[in-house]
């Protein structure tokens, strides 16, 4: 029994090694990549790949998508994207998601650009869940379902994506897919627009002129739109002119 353990151990640690080699080295590409040796990471990347290690299959993706230290090419991008995400990874499952919805590298496949997406938020990515949701909410997906959006908004705007948290205001605001409720509404356009998302901002400061989920307040009002304003929301722009007659500065360019 005492060399089948040891036998065991033995096999273990081996195994253990090629692993620990393999972090190493992509460890020391990354390194490489990150002080502008960006050739001799792509190479060392491109050995990791073919070797089955599904970071450097991303990072490989990620390099052939922008030409960096090997051709661009989006065909070749979405292969490794493909390889990763079989892996379970949920960055190239999301990424892989944005290349059949836009048509990037792979024919344009909505309901396959929804199968990743579902595969990445199921696992907690936040922008994925978002995405879905917007699948959802639209109908893109050839599927629309506003309670389905409603919960993948609900999964991203807990884990703070501010876009997932305007959106799902809306649907409360409109009673679509959830109960009709705007204090909730209020609630979370007050979330991303602490965020500084100026859609949000701006309809938060709708809610406070108009006395709808908040207690109307023309003052706060004027404050959310002039916040989203100086960020070049013509809607909230418009609204602050008509409100206190102030122009709103135009932004110097950088």
């Amino acid at each position: 029994m005492k060399r089948i353990a040891l036998a065991v151990i033995f096999f273990l640690l081996a195994a253990a090694l090629p692993a620990q080699e393999q972090e190493q080295e992509y460890e020391e590409a990354l390194a490489a990549y990150r002080q502008g040796r960006i050739f001799v990471a792509a190479q060392t990347f491109i050995k990791l790949a073919e070797k089955g290690d599904k970071k450097a299959q991303l990072f490989l993706g990620n390099l052939y998508s922008s030409g960096k230290g090997v051709p661009q090419d989006d065909a070749e991008a979405a292969r490794w994207y493909q390889k990763a995400a079989d892996q379970g990874d949920a960055t190239a499952q999301f990424t892989l998601g944005n290349m059949y919805s836009t048509g990037k590298g792979v024919p344009q496949d909505k309901a396959e650009a929804m199968r990743w997406y579902r595969k990445a938020a199921e696992q907690g990515l936040p922008e994925a869940q978002f995405d879905l949701g917007v699948m959802y909410d639209t109908g893109e997906g050839d599927v629309q379902g506003k309670a389905e959006a409603a919960r993948w908004y609900t999964e991203a705007a807990g884990l703070g994506n501010a876009r997932a948290q305007f959106n799902l205001g809306l649907l409360y605001f409109k009673g679509e897919g959830v109960p009709q409720d705007k204090a909730k509404a209020a609630r979370w356009y007050r979330r991303a627009a602490g965020q500084g998302l100026a859609e949000a901002q701006f309809a938060l400061g709708i809610l406070y002129e108009k006395g709808e989920g908040v207690s109307q307040d023309k003052a706060e009002a004027v404050r959310w739109y002039r916040m989203a304003a100086e960020q070049g929301n013509t809607n909230a722009q418009a609204s602050l002119r008509r409100l206190t007659g102030e122009e709103t500065p135009e932004k110097p360019k950088p």
